[in-house]
């Protein structure tokens, strides 16, 4: 009913996990873009169908993905490797594509953001929705700023509403960090190079309105401090502890290299 596909580099240490929660699902495929640890050997020791191909940018592999995976049925979900399906995830997710009408191409899902055992309902503005469940050959994605979105689609889009679990952290906040320092560049790049238009703020889909709030005042003085306070006193971070905390300062230190990205891009 519903076929899996992972994009991998070097996953070795959430990989395992994440292909045990996919136990419900006959047909898996990673597309590996160049690991030098177990990956590989981890995803055919699971039976995972597996493909390589360079990595240029994460709409362009998903894009590939769907050309070249050779998907056994009509449905298709994404998961990263450290991304965990749930029961409660698996029946929704189930019940949701049987239920699908035709006109229907795809499903926007979300996530729990996990930081060890906390859930990190408020600090991450839970639910954050992506584009990650789709009819074969409906749908297609596109790039922005450091991820993705849904591109062309063919059909209307529905939401997902119980989430899978994120464990972003899984490998320490020294590797959480050294990606975003990547993420910051693509993001500032994204936000001098795209137009947003008014309207875009009022969007009820946040795939639109978050691009557009970013793209409107990311650039303005004191909008790293302004998503802290927004995160962690106004939705209630702090009722989640040092977890909550620690997650807050995090995305304010990812918002000021972000802005400091901009400066230099702008000479």
């Amino acid at each position: 009913m519903v076929s899996v596909i992972i994009l991998t580099k070097n996953e070795e240490n959430d990989l395992p996990a994440c292909l045990e929660s996919l136990a419900w699902c006959g047909d898996i495929h990673l597309l590996d873009s160049g690991s030098t640890d177990r990956t590989l050997s981890i995803g055919y020791s699971f039976g995972a169908n597996v493909l390589t191909n360079p990595f240029e940018s994460f709409g362009k592999q998903r894009n590939w993905a769907i050309d070249m995976c050779a998907v056994e049925n009509d449905w298709i979900l994404f998961l990263d490797a450290d991304e965990r399906s749930t029961p409660t995830f698996e029946k929704a997710l189930l019940n949701a594509v049987q239920n699908a009408g035709e006109d229907c191409a795809g499903f926007y899902c979300c996530w729990k953001m996990m930081l060890g055992e906390k859930w990190l309902k408020r600090s991450d503005n839970f639910p954050k929705w992506q584009f990650r469940l789709f009819r074969k050959g409906r749908a297609r994605f596109i790039d922005v700023g450091h991820g993705q979105k849904e591109g062309e689609v063919d059909g209307r889009i529905d939401y997902l509403s119980e989430p899978y679990l994120h464990f972003a952290f899984s490998r320490g906040w020294s590797v959480w960090e050294e990606r975003h320092k990547r993420y910051a560049k693509k993001e500032a790049t994204e936000r001098i190079q795209s137009s947003v238009k008014m309207q875009q703020l009022f969007s009820k889909h946040a795939t639109k309105r978050n691009p557009a709030i970013k793209q409107i005042f990311g650039t303005l003085p004191g909008w790293p401090q302004f998503r802290f306070f927004y995160s962690y006193f106004l939705k209630g971070g702090w009722l989640e502890g040092r977890e909550g905390l620690e997650y807050c300062q995090r995305i304010m230190w990812y918002e000021k290299l972000t802005q400091r990205e901009l400066q230099n891009l702008k000479g």
